[in-house]
């Protein structure tokens, strides 16, 4: 046999195992993610007559029906400007690098090396001779693959893109509770601001009472007693506007902060006021398992299940042997330039081949550790899908019940409007007491606020069924840019701190 047949012998005998362990790097071990199929879903929702087909729900941009342009330009400032939205698109970014981080493992490593070295060679006691002075320069280059036997890396991969995909869907539910945030902050404001105005007016007209009290006992058809009392209801209703103005005041205080902005930045823009917001109803909310497909805090609860899915394959891979093939080439001369000519050249090349055999149960155990944080994860979004049903059917029952109580409300305040103008026109006329007025004023001022809280509890309860039901911003999120642009990162003389 001549050295070549040899030497093609020993290569196969080389080549033929490697190719086995490449085919065998296909094979991949623990559970393959399934998406859930959940049968807790009820066919629709409490309260929907079931033989009227459901429309699907109105979601896109469904502040926008609320009707005010304040809000839709305060709304596009937060998802702008919220610093909570900037963390959530950090956290996207990070995962992005995670999932190409992960990816690289698939593919081989290699690295450079050079040195540079003097020596010498000193004279011993027993009489040697020392060597002259020479220089010795190497350089060399080495490379490693992991062959995938298991699949631990495509594991890792697949993690990561399930992890991927959980960050984008935080980043909409951040989105999500920003927009019903700001919109219903916005509604509480609007709110406050018709509130104070109902108390000014109502604390004027009783102040005009009290006037008019206080002009008929002079005439002596009424006491002073008659006076102090109608003061003091003047005086009582006057009081409700400080603790008023504080409320609007930390509600402006609330939205400036959600758009990223100090909080006294909108005290001018909303100082003048404006109507609270009155949605368009009623509105389509669809089937319930629509709520699957459209609540962004129960998709990434599923995605986040599937990602500790795939990470039981990782811990499981770790239970069996895996393989590497490494190889290395170097070279050394004594003069620079003979490097590539005149030098000594080794290499090596062959496979690195790792067996567990015994560690106590470690590995066994970082699988069970996988697996019961699979099934948390699992639990989290059964509990997602029980808390988004939930929060539609509460949303539903308030919208549909404030709705009744709304129109309860501005019947009464019309009757007792209706009261007290005639209680008043009898008072002036001398055929009613002072007591009448002044009951007939406080139960108008009272239900008033009643009719104005009402709408706003109207608007918030439109809002919180958007937000149950999924509505968010659909528009477009730059993720990629950071909020920290580094300059002169390159080698560089280090500056004194």
């Amino acid at each position: 046999m001549t050295g070549f047949e040899r030497g093609s012998v020993a290569a196969r005998r080389t080549i033929v195992p490697i190719l086995t362990a490449v085919l065998l790097a296909g094979c991949v071990v623990g559970p393959d993610y399934q998406k859930p199929l959940l049968p807790m879903l009820p066919a629709n929702w409490s309260g929907q007559k079931t033989a009227k087909a459901a429309r699907p729900a109105q979601l896109s941009k469904w502040w926008q029906r609320l009707r005010d342009p304040q809000l839709n330009k305060l709304i596009e400032d937060a998802v702008a400007g919220n610093l909570d939205v900037a963390t959530a698109k950090a956290r996207i970014r990070e995962a992005r690098a995670s999932y190409r981080q992960s990816a690289g493992t698939l593919f081989p490593s290699a690295n450079g090396s050079a040195a540079a070295t003097r020596n010498k060679t000193a004279a011993t006691t027993s009489g040697g001779t020392a060597s002259d002075a020479y220089s010795q320069y190497q350089a060399g280059f080495d490379a490693s693959w992991e062959l995938d036997l298991f699949g631990a890396n495509r594991r890792s991969i697949e993690a990561a893109r399930y992890g991927l995909d959980a960050a984008e869907e935080e980043l909409r539910s951040t989105l999500l509770t920003l927009v019903g945030d700001v919109a219903s902050t916005y509604a509480q404001a609007r709110g406050y601001q018709a509130r104070i105005q109902l108390a000014r007016r109502a604390a004027a007209s009783q102040t005009q009472t009290a006037v008019l009290t206080r002009t008929m006992a002079q005439a002596g058809t009424a006491t002073a007693a008659d006076v102090a009392k109608a003061m003091g209801q003047a005086s009582s209703t006057e009081a409700d506007v400080p603790s008023l103005e504080a409320s609007y005041a930390e509600a402006v205080h609330r939205l400036s902060v959600l758009t990223g902005r100090p909080p006294s930045v909108l005290n001018e823009r909303l100082k003048r006021g404006a109507p609270i917001p009155t949605p368009r109803l009623p509105i389509p909310t669809g089937i319930p398992g629509d709520i699957l497909l459209s609540r962004p805090d129960v998709r990434m609860a599923e995605r986040q299940y599937a990602q500790y899915t795939a990470r039981i394959g990782q811990a499981e891979a770790a239970r069996y042997p895996s393989v590497s093939l490494t190889g290395d080439i170097d070279t050394s001369a004594f003069k620079l330039g003979d490097l590539g000519k005149n030098s000594s050249i080794g290499w090596s090349f062959g496979p690195t081949l790792s067996v567990p055999l015994f560690n106590a149960g470690q590995l066994k155990a970082a699988v069970e550790v996988a697996k019961a944080q699979r099934d948390q994860y699992f639990i989290a979004y059964r509990a997602s899908v029980l808390t988004a049903l939930e929060d539609v059917e509460n949303a539903l029952v308030s919208l549909r019940q404030e709705r009744i109580r709304s129109g309860k409300l501005a019947a009464s305040a019309k009757s007792y409007a209706d009261a007290a103008r005639l209680e008043g026109t009898l008072y002036k006329a001398g055929e009613t007491s002072l007591l009448e007025v002044l009951d007939a004023e406080r139960s108008l001022y009272s239900a008033e606020d009643d009719l104005l809280q009402s709408r706003i509890a109207i608007a918030t309860d439109y809002i919180a069924l958007n937000k149950a039901l999924g509505g968010g911003w659909d528009g477009t999120i730059d993720a990629a840019k950071p909020e920290i642009v580094d300059v002169k990162t390159g080698p560089r003389l280090a500056s004194k701190p």
